[in-house]
Formats: structure tokens, sequence, C-alpha cells
């Protein structure tokens, strides 16, 4: 089978007992950098030491055959060099082909930097959204950024230091400076640092430099207030849909926050 082995994020003994078990019995690992996969290995205490070979983003695609054949086999274990594979890092092209050809796929559960920040960082995480790494242009990092401004959902995204400062500065053109934001770095690590505040705040920390692995998470926007005709409207449109009128004004009422008996008058005087 094919199993897709999450490894520690900075702190060694975050390394789980079903994931050593999963590399001492490896036959392949199929690692993003064999230097990391053999620091993993021997910081863990892993005597027999399976075959390993590169799997990062200019290898892989050449590597699914080799890959998936050698699943139908025996245990292909793939690891990246912190966290879960497949998130933000190499894994789907090869995990793709493997359900595709049938041979089973399964996974040995790690530490991941986004549920990690996300814990940490106060703001709301009943529904949330990953994004990946932010892009690199200003241009396009800024209609990025606008894509998401009024995205009501928790937001978590990577970024490398030396751009963290830009991504802030962008956000507040984004989004402006009161929106409330997360920045968490070296996380487990021994200096880890969670910062909480505005964007504008954050900004200004970053102003001088970042340094080690960076998650940035953002709350969600406000929902923005419904205005009263957009609301009698919609009323209209539940009525026409077959609705009952009470039971129209109450649903729209109930979404927007806006009186139902205000709503519910409305509505008669504009069908007399």
């Amino acid at each position: 089978m094919l199993v897709l082995a999450g490894t520690p994020i900075g702190n060694l003994g975050d390394a789980s007992r079903r994931l050593v078990e999963a590399l001492t019995g490896a036959a392949l690992l199929a690692a993003e950098d064999t230097r990391v996969a053999h620091r993993l290995l021997a910081g863990l205490g892993v005597e027999a030491r399976p075959r390993v070979v590169v799997v990062n983003e200019h290898t892989e695609r050449g590597r699914v055959d080799e890959l998936v054949a050698a699943a139908r086999e025996q245990d292909v274990v793939l690891v990246t060099d912190a966290g879960m594979p497949t998130v933000s890092d190499p894994g789907y092209a090869l995990v793709r082909a493997a359900i595709d050809a049938g041979v089973q796929v399964t996974a040995v559960p790690g530490p991941s930097a986004v549920l990690t920040a996300l814990a940490l960082s106060g703001l709301p995480t009943d529904r949330f959204v990953f994004e990946g790494f932010a892009p690199r242009k200003a241009g396009e990092r800024a209609r990025f950024l606008g894509a998401l401004a009024a995205e009501p959902r928790t937001v978590v995204l990577f970024e490398s230091p030396n751009r963290t400062a830009a991504l802030l500065d962008a956000m507040i053109e984004a989004f402006g400076p009161d929106r409330r934001a997360v920045v968490a770095r070296e996380l487990t690590k021994l200096h880890e640092e969670v910062v909480r505040g505005t964007v504008a705040e954050l900004a200004a920390w970053a102003a001088d430099g970042v340094r080690g692995e960076v998650v940035v998470v953002l709350a969600g926007a406000e929902p923005a207030p419904a205005s009263f005709d957009d609301a009698l409207a919609a009323v209209r449109d539940r009525v026409a849909g077959g609705a009952r009128l009470k039971e129209a004004t109450a649903e729209v009422a109930a979404a927007t926050g806006l009186s139902r008996k205000a709503l519910y008058d409305a509505a008669l005087a504009a069908r007399s």
C-alpha cells in the first residue's frame, strides 16, 4: 500500500509510535529531501533503513509509475520535510495515481502547522479555509487577497519569513487596518512565537524582519449589514416561490437580523 506519513513540524518528540513503526517496516521511503529523511530516521532510532527516493515538486510526476508499481507489492511510505504530505507539499499526484490504479492508500496522522496555528490563534475554528502560500508578485497577491475580502471563514496561510511583512502590508490595503490576524512562527520549536493583533499592528511588528517558519491566520470578514430593500426583495422571492408570507418574513428576518414585523408589514403594504 501507499502510506502517507505525517512527520513532526519542529519538535521530534511529536513523532508517534505509529510513525516509527511505519518507517521501520517500510521497504521504500519516498521523501521530499533525502537528507531530511535520513536525519528523521536517525533521530527516531530507525535502524532498518529503507531505500529512499526523492519525491519533490520537480520529480513527483516522473516517479509516479515506479512508486505505484512498488506499492502494489510492498509498503511505500511517503514523507515530506514536515507535516502531512499533499498539504502544500508533494504527494497529490502520487495519491491520485495510486487511487486510480486501485492501490490502497492510508495515512499515519501527524502534526499539522495549519491546525496547530488555527488552534493557537484564538480566532474562530468552527469554519476555516486553507489557502496555501499567497502569490509572490504584488499585483497577483493583491488580487488573491481581494478575492478573500468577503470570506466569512477564518483563513489560514503559509508564508516565507522574508515576505511576511509584505503580505501583512498588502492585507492592510485589502481588508483595512483593523482586521484581526495572528502570525505563528517556529511552531513546536524552541523559539515558538504567536503574535496576535490587527493586521496593522502585525505589519508594524514584522517591519524589522521575521525569522522561521510562518503561518498567518486571518479572521473572517464580518457580514455586511443587510439593506431593508434587499431583504424585502428576498421575502417577495420566497413568496413567489410558494412560501407563505409569514414563513418568508421569519426566514429573512432570522438571516438578516432585521425586524420580522417590519418586513411583514412592508410586504403587506407592497401587496396592496
